[in-house]
């Protein structure tokens, strides 16, 4: 088998969107498992839709999910020379000709073709002479199609698939102002790339049948084609902005790591058993054709919060502040100082057990820093009533005076003062977590307390006393 060879070629009229990251994966996963190339190639020759900003975007969503491409990413607008010299070959070849149709007779042949109810194949010079149109008039370049026979081709997702040839349209190869056209390019750049494998959205599957003639008609090799059913919404329906089909840049901004992207993209269309949790290094070794699906897959953002999670929680503490310290210094205002740090560093594995998404993390995170007063949700401010403030002022005497603040000594002195105080534990551990979260999501009360600190946390009580 010679090297495997991929690429993922999108076009730079928007942002990165979910179903091109899916295509984009399963061709690096592809090269990876066969320890060949992934490529990249930007498909600009659409100059008035193609901008930097969109070209800028895709290079970030591809970094971000880790996606590393071989050699520099290709400008298909920059080989636009290489594009017409097989233009002018097949034609030279007899292979294709020159059409000098106006848009004008062009539409109405169309609308003549849909009136007998045939496909319009664009075949008004054929085989007429070129020496019929009057000197200096403007041209495309067409290719020659074949019109017997059926063309096959065995998908290694879609399975066989034949058309007939006399459905195939001449297509322009080249337009009137010399530029090449998209179904041109694609071939010529695959083929100088030495594309082995084209993997992508099977929306492409009619494009491949034209695609193929040109390889046919220049003697080139056909690399192997695979078309990946599309990504549908929840309901079935095509994925829509509603549904989630939104940049891979927001993804990120609402908190998703992309190793839980990367997980949650692969097995949207391609199964390991009933194995759910699939690492990188996993699916290098495991990722084949084979076992993409044929249908369209869901898009679940329950079971990508659900991976998420996962992930989240499979992170260490240092990996887990690096991910949100940007983001929580945002919030806070301020670069975090190295008290704080050490207690995030403490407190982050806990609270990754109960966060979905990053800024859940972010979230209740900020509860370490220091931010007082601590602003009070709804919730906590009716757990601090007047008369609890005698409470929070005793218990912040009874806790000052504990000489070694871990948390069996803190638990201890907690409920030794209720137990004085002739208190139910509960109505003073409630007012206590309110007093000092503010009403922020934590887990064990006394384990953040023993992270919070001594003075940290009899401040916060004396604040609500003072309040």
């Amino acid at each position: 088998m010679p090297k495997v060879v991929t690429r993922f070629a999108p076009s730079p009229t928007g942002f990165l969107h979910i179903g091109g990251a899916r295509t984009a994966l399963y061709n690096w996963l592809f090269a990876r498992h066969h320890g060949g190339d992934f490529l990249l190639r930007i498909e600009d020759t659409d100059r008035k839709r193609s901008t930097e900003p969109a070209i800028t975007a895709i290079l970030k969503g591809m970094k971000w999910l880790e996606l590393d491409w071989d050699g520099d990413a290709i400008s298909q607008f920059e080989r636009a020379g290489r594009h017409k010299e097989v233009a002018e070959e097949l034609l030279a070849e007899g292979k294709a000709y020159r059409c000098f149709a106006t848009p004008e007779e062009l539409t109405a042949a169309r609308e003549a073709a849909r009136e007998r109810g045939e496909n319009f194949r664009g075949d008004l010079w054929r085989d007429r002479d070129p020496k019929e149109a009057p000197e200096g008039t403007p041209y495309s370049i067409r290719i020659r199609m074949p019109r017997q026979g059926e063309t096959t081709i065995t998908d290694e997702v879609q399975g066989a698939v034949t058309v007939q040839n006399s459905e195939l349209d001449d297509m322009i190869l080249l337009r009137s102002d010399g530029t090449p056209t998209y179904m041109l390019a694609v071939v010529v750049d695959d083929h100088d790339m030495g594309i082995t494998h084209i993997i992508r959205g099977d929306d492409h599957l009619n494009n491949a049948f034209r695609q193929y003639q040109v390889y046919a008609a220049m003697g080139w090799h056909i690399p192997t084609f695979a078309h990946i059913p599309l990504i549908h919404g929840p309901d079935g329906k095509k994925l829509s902005k509603r549904h989630g089909a939104l940049g891979v840049d927001a993804y990120e901004e609402m908190g998703f790591l992309p190793e839980a992207m990367r997980n949650y993209l692969l097995r949207l269309g391609w199964s390991h058993g009933d194995d759910e949790i699939i690492s990188t290094d996993e699916a290098i070794t495991w990722f084949d054709l084979e076992h993409v699906g044929r249908s369209p897959a869901r898009f679940d953002f329950d079971k990508l919060d659900s991976l998420n999670a996962h992930y989240l929680r499979t992170m260490d503490a240092k990996s887990l502040l690096s991910s949100i310290k940007f983001a929580l210094e945002d919030h806070i205002g301020r670069a975090l100082d190295s008290v704080e740090e050490a207690r995030l560093l403490k407190a982050l594995p806990s609270l990754a057990e109960r966060a979905k998404r990053l800024p859940d993390l972010t979230e209740s995170a900020s509860l370490f820093c220091n931010t007082r007063p601590l602003s009070l949700t709804d919730n906590a401010a009716k757990q601090l009533t007047e008369d609890i403030i005698p409470t929070l002022a005793g218990l912040a005497d009874e806790l000052e005076a504990v000489t070694d603040w871990e948390p069996t000594v803190i638990k201890a002195a907690i409920m030794s003062f209720a137990e004085a105080k002739d208190l139910k534990l509960g109505k003073v551990m409630q007012p206590v977590r309110a007093a000092v979260t503010g009403g922020k999501p934590s887990g064990d009360l006394v384990e953040t307390l023993a992270i919070l600190g001594q003075a940290e946390t009899i401040g916060r009580l004396r604040d609500r006393v003072a309040a």
